[in-house]
């Protein structure tokens, strides 16, 4: 064993992701079959002392046999209808399979506000520590029944990594139908599997796939993703096979293993940068562009040409260079109402004119994330 698969072996706080399609059968249904097997394998883990957050796909497909459905339907109306019935279905199906062996599971359901805002990050993360503390199994999903957006977060692989942060995860393992990442589709000819990642170098002329199934919402493309979230969190991730989960967590030379970086982003901007949704944009000249991006300074009301959007101090806004290519993205500090006065003059004018509280920046560069 190598000494990277023998740190996963290793790792004591675990994320466990699984996507639909490797819970359910070829109908689309819940099939519970592996869902008893899933949890077979993550007792077992909890035998050996390891602490195991499950986040789990499955919620839109277990609601859609019950509300006479065959196939995922596209509306998001009937989307989160169907979330809202199968997520308790789902639950309680784990509920019954981990009980087997003794173990307690709770649910846990987040959107992206609960990893973005400061309040709700400390508030699930105090959550989350207190289950694993009593010895429970947190079951985590995204709260599909009242999205807002898109149903998905990537058919949970972001969410899962975002968690893999929020609690402090020694590994993070994203389960699905496939058993690796490959250099190319496998299903659609010759393909090599690619053993492990230590760089986005290592991806270099990677062709991923199509992203999802029928009953599932992801895909290599989103592991991926979730991957590199995971590896700037300074968190080792795997990316496997369901049916070769057990392997996967005891360290073997299966599946994908993805090198977590050696210089870790802050969580601030790892959720700024992968979970936020901008409000609004700031339209930058050249000479903003290169103190942002180039000496990573702060942004200052001088350097801002325009605003797109609507906006209050405290959200998440986009930076944009002059051909409207979003560069950086950070917390203003200024609602788009204030804004369009303040642009294209120095702090220090402001500050003579309106008061000691117009000298401060447009956004801080410890609220800017690079995209």
């Amino acid at each position: 064993m190598t000494p990277q698969r023998a740190a996963v072996a290793a790792a004591r706080r675990v994320v466990v992701k699984i996507g639909s399609s490797s819970l359910t059968s070829v109908d689309g249904h819940l099939d519970d079959a592996r869902v008893e097997a899933l949890a077979d394998t993550l007792c077992s883990q909890r035998v050996a002392g390891r602490e195991v957050v499950l986040v789990s796909s499955g919620a839109i497909a277990a609601g859609l046999r019950p509300l006479g459905f065959e196939s995922r339907p596209r509306d998001l109306a009937t989307l989160q209808a169907a979330a809202s019935v199968g997520q308790g279905l789902l639950v309680h199906r784990y509920a019954q399979a981990f009980s087997r062996h003794g173990v307690t599971v709770g649910q846990v359901l987040l959107s992206a506000e609960d990893v973005v805002r400061r309040a709700h990050y400390l508030n699930a993360k105090r959550t989350l520590d207190r289950l694993l503390a009593l010895g429970a199994v947190p079951i985590v999903n995204e709260n599909d029944a009242v999205a807002t957006a898109e149903i998905k977060f990537g058919d949970n692989d972001r969410l899962a990594a975002l968690v893999a942060n929020l609690v402090g995860a020694d590994l993070l393992v994203l389960l699905s139908d496939v058993d690796a990442l490959y250099d190319a589709d496998p299903r659609r000819g010759a393909s090599s599997r690619i053993a492990q990642v230590r760089s986005a170098a290592d991806l270099t002329g990677v062709r991923l796939g199509p992203a999802g199934t029928s009953y599932g919402s992801g895909g290599m493309v989103s592991k991926v993703d979730a991957a590199r979230i995971a590896m700037a969190s300074g968190v080792p991730t795997v990316v496997g096979a369901a049916s070769d989960a057990a392997d996967l967590l005891a360290g073997s030379d299966v599946g994908t293993l993805f090198h977590p970086a050696q210089a870790k982003t802050a969580a601030r901007l790892l959720w700024l940068t992968h979970a936020a949704t901008p409000t609004g944009r700031l339209c930058l000249d050249a000479g903003a562009v290169r103190a942002v991006v180039a000496r990573r300074m702060s942004l200052l009301p001088a350097g801002i040409t325009g605003i797109v959007g609507s906006f209050s101090a405290g959200d998440p806004v986009d930076l944009v260079d002059p051909a409207g290519t979003p560069l950086a993205r950070g917390f203003v500090n200024y609602g788009s109402d204030e804004l369009p006065a303040l642009l294209g003059r120095s702090t220090r004018d402001l500050a003579a004119e309106l008061g000691p509280a117009y000298e401060r920046e447009v956004v801080h560069r410890d609220d800017l994330a690079l995209l």
